[in-house]
């Protein structure tokens, strides 16, 4: 993790700190239970004393927050020994520029409908909903699964294709060639079909050629085949409607994997 090195020697207790950043203090402690923050010192009664450093970690979880990261995965990212604080904060300007962008333009149409609706300027109907185009929303969840998403297993699927070998990559390229062409021919079974399942449960083992995957990364997977359009064209061109039927066997998968781990 590289931080920048501006410690001024201040220290806050708790209480301070959740004052300074309008936190509660039972966030505060339920951050340092999770190990997600611990403060830089303990004096010897035991009592937290946040530094530079704990100021800094709490606005980069805050950061994330905003941008609607679950805790374990901002845990996992700024942790991960590459974490670089000043690459963090550009790429988190630059999705909140994103999302900065689709609320203005959600803000626009709240205006134009109260005209609407007080009859001083006229909207059309498709303009009601304009704003809330899907675009701009899987642009900006792309960008952040691209730069944030599963990062443990980024670097993991990084370290195993560099130890691939050309005929390794033939190898898995014609058995990923044969499973789209199965799951394609079995389309019209249904995602919930036993055939299906069986293909879905090769294709989730197939992950492990890169990284191990979790039900919960597999499910987010699942999501991204139709939220980033990168995913929904790769297997558009195998048959229309497979990002699709991917996602929806995916979490059928995932759910009675759940129940049988439960």
């Amino acid at each position: 993790m590289v931080y920048i090195d501006c410690m001024n020697n201040k220290f806050y207790t708790i209480k301070q700190l959740a004052t300074l950043a309008g936190v509660s203090v039972r966030t505060l402690h339920y951050y340092d239970q999770i190990g997600l923050l611990r403060p830089d010192h303990l004096k010897k009664n035991r009592y937290r004393q946040y530094g530079e450093h704990d100021l800094l970690e709490l606005q980069q979880i805050m950061f994330f927050r905003e941008l609607d990261f679950p805790l374990e995965e901002i845990k996992e990212i700024i942790r991960s020994p590459d974490f670089d604080l000043i690459s963090a904060l550009l790429e988190q300007k630059k999705l909140i520029l994103i999302k900065k962008k689709r609320f203005g333009e959600l803000a626009k149409t709240i205006d134009l409908t109260i005209n609407k609706i007080n009859k001083e300027k006229n909207m059309q109907d498709k303009d009601l909903y304009e704003a809330f185009s899907e675009e701009e929303g899987q642009k900006y969840a792309a960008e952040a699964k691209e730069r944030w998403g599963n990062a443990a297993a980024y670097k993991q699927s990084q370290e195993r294709v560099k130890k691939m070998s050309k005929e390794d990559w033939q190898r898995i390229s014609k058995e990923n060639e044969e499973l789209m062409s199965l799951l394609v021919a079995n389309m019209d079974n249904g995602v919930g079909s036993q055939e299906v399942q069986e293909l879905i449960a090769r294709h989730y083992e197939g992950l492990r050629h890169f990284y191990e995957p979790t039900l919960k990364m597999y499910g987010g997977l699942g999501e991204m085949y139709v939220s980033d359009p990168r995913f929904t064209a790769y297997y558009e061109k195998y048959a229309k409607g497979l990002a699709i039927f991917m996602r929806d066997a995916i979490a059928i998968f995932c759910k009675r994997k759940n129940k049988t781990l439960i």
